[in-house]
């Protein structure tokens, strides 16, 4: 009886749940940067080369 009462409780935990949705949003969020910047990477460059150009 001990197991079924322990199967149950931790089926009907949800604490689980707020990790799943955290680790998609981490996830969500790092395609939208890895987008960014690879459609922005070449004026990203130039703005360090400019940087890099004026500090010599």
């Amino acid at each position: 009886m001990q197991i079924n009462t322990t199967l149950k409780r931790f089926l009907a935990d949800e604490s689980g749940a707020s990790m799943a949705e955290y680790a998609l949003l981490l996830g969500v969020i790092v395609v939208a940067l890895v987008t960014a910047l690879g459609a922005f990477k070449d004026k990203i460059a130039g703005a360090f080369n400019a940087a890099g150009n004026n500090i010599n």
